[in-house]
């Protein structure tokens, strides 16, 4: 069983931050689940291009509002506490955050724990 809580992993190795967002991870690869579990926040009023290319993410939303677009389709989806979205299709997307927000994301194939976004927005595959 594993067990840990938010302020076991503030200010560790587990602790990834980058301009705008901040990563805790609380699953990743070497607790051998096969995927990985976060709470990732980002700031007010950020605008990110993200590409997951090498791996499928789902998203929960818990705090604050903005919205997701697919960059393929122009669609676009409000975000706010209480919805999902999973980009299934490995799809480039822009989240954009109104207010800050928070979120329970779940990575598959699992992460090693210290990816940071690439120029494209996306995280290095798995080994690499």
């Amino acid at each position: 069983m594993i067990v840990r809580a938010l302020e076991d992993i503030l200010d560790t190795e587990r602790d990834v931050r980058g301009p705008v967002w901040a990563s805790r991870r609380f699953l990743l690869a070497d607790d051998g689940c096969g995927f990985s579990m976060t709470e990732t926040t980002t700031q007010a009023g950020s605008d990110q291009i993200l590409w997951y290319k090498n791996h499928i993410e789902a998203n929960y939303v818990i705090e604050g509002v903005g919205e997701v677009e697919n960059m393929a389709t122009g669609e676009k989806y409000k975000l706010r506490p209480g919805t999902m979205y999973t980009l299934d299709g490995h799809e480039q997307h822009r989240l954009r955050a109104f207010t800050k927000m928070r979120f329970v994301c779940v990575f598959t194939p699992a992460l090693s724990g210290q990816e940071t976004h690439d120029e494209d927005g996306s995280y290095n595959a798995p080994g690499s």
